[in-house]
């Protein structure tokens, strides 16, 4: 991958299922897939483990195929970049929300890459808030997408911390 000022990078994804380099050195979005490996709770459990054992020794199973949209710069927000995983299906988004330990690994990826704001899709007219500012949240939400000025809303609560 190249990235905007020319650094490259190789990363454990694909690009609209190809494998092929992807240039997004200059901006706008990029379209990748990928897999997660989380804890298994019995969120995670119920939906993977029914017919196999797929568990590692650290008690983890992969999930995926997981769309990740990467834009640079948003319009709402142009000082960021936006992240959003997407679940493949509708099942596997519900396990997302039902899920301690996926919640717990999108938490941990904000706070540790330095990221300001991680809301959870209930594809519900709600939002759940996980990481805002530098702290962990837990039942706290904000109007969904269907909210007409949810992008301003989310860029007006995620301003960075001085």
């Amino acid at each position: 991958m190249t990235l905007p000022g020319g650094e490259q990078l190789i990363v454990p994804f694909t690009s609209k299922f190809k494998s092929e380099p992807v240039d997004c050195s200059a901006g706008g979005s990029l379209e990748l897939d990928t897999s997660i490996v989380v804890g298994v709770d019995d969120a995670v459990r119920e939906f993977f483990l029914r017919d196999s054992d797929r568990v590692d020794e650290q008690g983890r199973v992969s999930v995926g195929y997981i769309y990740l949209t990467v834009r640079f710069s948003p319009a709402w927000h142009p000082n960021f970049a936006s992240l959003q995983f997407t679940a493949a299906t509708s099942s596997m988004s519900r396990m997302f929300v039902q899920s301690a330990s996926v919640r717990k690994v999108f938490t941990d990826l904000t706070a540790t890459t330095g990221g300001v704001c991680c809301l959870l899709d209930t594809e519900t007219d709600i939002f759940d808030i996980c990481w805002l500012n530098g702290e962990t949240f837990s039942g706290e939400t904000v109007p969904g997408t269907r909210f007409s000025g949810f992008q301003d809303l989310v860029a007006a609560w995620c301003e960075p911390v001085e």
